[in-house]
């Protein structure tokens, strides 16, 4: 099992956590419910429920082990000291303004790309979003230090560049547009049609 982006992540996420949480649940209501019982749960009736909070702590925590291979952007960060990214692309902003490499951005499927983004004043983010809003990636970029993103796509699309940090009044106009914002920046091509890798 592996994932190519944060959409199929986060489903996957959603149904693993929504059944960990009814668990969890149905232990809260059996200690409720023997709350209520007149008679006192014996010693030997305590080794189911310890039994299965061991249960819940083995499954969460062995949930994210086995699934953090299945990430791709993990093991990426992990060893990104031996990665050689295939485009660097540099950002910079200021006074509630990016400076940007390219009017549009296009990268190749499959490229690792490498944002290297600097801040001169402020504390902004730099955040990559799809047209319908979901996110994509994103990083917190602090003033006056190297701030850079490895990144590899594996879908087409055109992604917008926000801020994911609210950095003052500054960042928006008098009628609310986020001066922050820039539309279509990056292009992915070259992927399948339907998604995922070439």
């Amino acid at each position: 099992m592996t994932f190519s982006n944060s959409l199929e992540l986060l489903a996957f996420h959603g149904v693993a956590y929504t059944i960990y949480a009814l668990l969890i649940i149905s232990i809260i209501a059996w200690f409720a419910y023997n709350l209520t019982r007149d008679e006192k749960a014996k010693s030997i009736v305590r080794i189911p429920f310890y039994g299965y909070i061991a249960f819940l702590v083995i499954g969460g925590v062995g949930h994210h082990i086995f699934t953090y291979n299945a990430i791709p952007w993990v093991s990426e960060d992990i060893t990104r000291h031996n990665i050689k990214p295939d485009k660097v692309f540099k950002f910079e902003v200021e006074n509630h303004k990016w400076t940007l490499p390219k009017e549009e951005v296009v990268i190749n499927c499959g490229d690792k790309v490498l944002f290297d983004v600097v801040s001169r004043d402020l504390m902004y983010g730099f955040g990559l979003f799809r047209q319908d809003g979901t996110m994509v990636t994103q990083m917190q970029v602090n003033p006056h230090s190297k701030n850079d993103l490895l990144w590899t796509f594996n879908h087409n699309g055109v992604f917008d560049l926000i801020s994911t940090e609210y950095s003052g009044p500054a960042q928006y106009s008098e009628d609310g547009k986020d001066l922050m914002r820039v539309n279509k920046i990056v292009k992915v091509v070259g992927c399948k049609e339907e998604g995922g890798k070439k």
